[in-house]
């Protein structure tokens, strides 16, 4: 309906005329004597016609139309309606509904004003015996037109103005309706703005109770630790070396997890728009803290393309938990291979563990728990527009991510994506899901 009430709306005046022109020709085809150019009603209804199908375009224009012509019959310059062809004048009524329906509302009151006048002249004009005497319609007036319009005027200056009104009417009628629908749309398109108001007012005050859970749980715990693990280092200058490596390693991966725990708690207030992340080039010194608990090897092909901040950190992330996952499930010592290969359409990453079965080590099959690490890295590499697999290959547990260059993906979607907290060279909050159970889960 919408739509039939658009095209109508620019178009139904011009459809209009043409009936209207087209009608009157059939209906006076047997009275209009050799055709049109002989006919006393042809300037009337040309008029008229160019009256209607400019109301909507021009509703001024289409009301001096009806000016002119009921000026040229006062004039006798037009000739006046006879009782055959009067009902021409009704094509002003059907222009003032078009404008009633498409013209501004002062464009409407002048209209219906002037119509009210148009309606005094046609009545003078089809009563007066100065010019059609009564168009037909009355016995012959032989009293004068003062007589006249005592006894009929009232009569068709009512039927006239009824005419109109009905017209105007439905002219009103199509506004209202289009004015309603807008007024449904505008209501509906506030209450949805208003529900997501409401989601972000939520989302917002769950990042902030999020920001405050991070801090009291994560913060002082994990300053602890690394105050501990400085001060056994210091206090144990004796122990072997590899004691004393270990120690570092791990005040420096707390340290490093503090620091990223500041940074998403950063990040969840300020929506991750000024957060500093680690990009690619963080890979290295990362690999490089991991060497004193694992056995990286790691290595490349093909020449390095631009990536997106979000993409970078998708890989950092994912590097980082698949480190993390090789020292927690196959202890220090286990060896990674760690690939990046830049030949095809994207970045493909390939990092492989040498981590044990649970079949071999019933232990560890008794503390495998559910957690969230394998399905962070799906949703990082979904979010940074490529895809990810992880599964058991032979001896080794693998796994392979790809993102495209050139992806158009939302940054702050891909940075807010924090699944749980990884720090640095260290295990990871989360961090928690066996490759067993990612087995399981396909």
């Amino acid at each position: 309906m919408e739509a039939l009430l658009k095209v109508l709306r620019h178009w139904g005046a011009p459809a209009a005329a043409v009936l209207f022109f087209t009608l009157w020709c059939v209906a006076e085809a047997g009275r209009m004597g050799p055709g049109l150019h002989t006919w006393s009603g042809t300037w009337p209804l040309i008029i008229m016609t160019a009256a209607i199908a400019l109301a909507a375009w021009k509703p001024y224009v289409s009301l001096g139309f009806t000016a002119g012509l009921l000026a040229g019959q006062l004039g006798y310059a037009i000739p006046a309606m006879y009782s055959n062809h009067w009902a021409i004048y009704l094509g002003a009524f059907v222009a003032l509904a078009f404008i009633q329906w498409t013209a501004g509302r002062r464009t409407r009151f002048v209209a219906a004003g002037v119509n009210v006048v148009f309606a005094c002249a046609m009545t003078f004009l089809m009563l007066s015996w100065r010019y059609s005497a009564g168009v037909g319609w009355f016995p012959p007036l032989y009293m004068g037109d003062r007589w006249t319009f005592r006894a009929f005027g009232w009569q068709l200056f009512s039927l006239l103005l009824l005419i109109a009104a009905a017209c105007a009417a439905v002219g009103l009628a199509l506004a209202l309706y289009e004015e309603r629908g807008s007024l449904i749309r505008a209501r509906t398109m506030a209450q949805t703005s208003l529900r997501e108001a409401e989601v972000e007012l939520i989302v917002e005050q769950e990042r902030t109770r999020i920001g405050r859970d991070l801090h009291d749980v994560l913060a002082h715990s994990l300053a602890v630790i690394a105050a501990q693990a400085d001060g056994t280092r210091y206090l144990s200058k004796d122990q072997p070396r590899a004691v004393l490596n270990a120690l570092e390693n791990i005040a420096t991966s707390a340290r490093s997890a503090l620091v990223d725990a500041q940074r998403v708690i950063e990040g969840v207030h300020d929506d991750g728009a000024v957060t500093p992340q680690p990009r690619l080039s963080d890979v290295g010194p990362l690999v490089a803290r991991m060497q004193d608990s694992l056995a990286i090897e790691q290595s490349e092909s093909g020449a390095p393309a631009g990536l997106s901040a979000g993409q970078q950190l998708a890989v950092f992330r994912i590097i980082q938990e698949c480190l993390t996952n090789a020292l927690k499930h196959g202890g220090r010592g286990t060896a990674v291979r760690l690939h990046l290969d830049w030949s095809g359409p994207g970045v493909t990453l390939h990092v492989a563990s040498g981590i044990p079965a649970a079949s071999d080590n019933p232990d560890r099959a008794a503390e495998t728990r559910v957690g969230r690490g394998l399905a962070g890295m799906r949703e990082r590499a979904h979010l940074a527009g490529g895809w990810m697999t992880a599964g058991p290959d032979g001896e080794q547990y693998r796994v392979t991510v790809f993102i495209p260059y050139g992806t158009v993906i939302a940054d702050a979607a891909v940075t807010s994506a924090e699944p749980a907290l990884v720090p640095a060279g260290g295990p990871a909050v989360g961090a928690d899901v066996s490759p067993e159970e990612a087995d399981h889960r396909g």
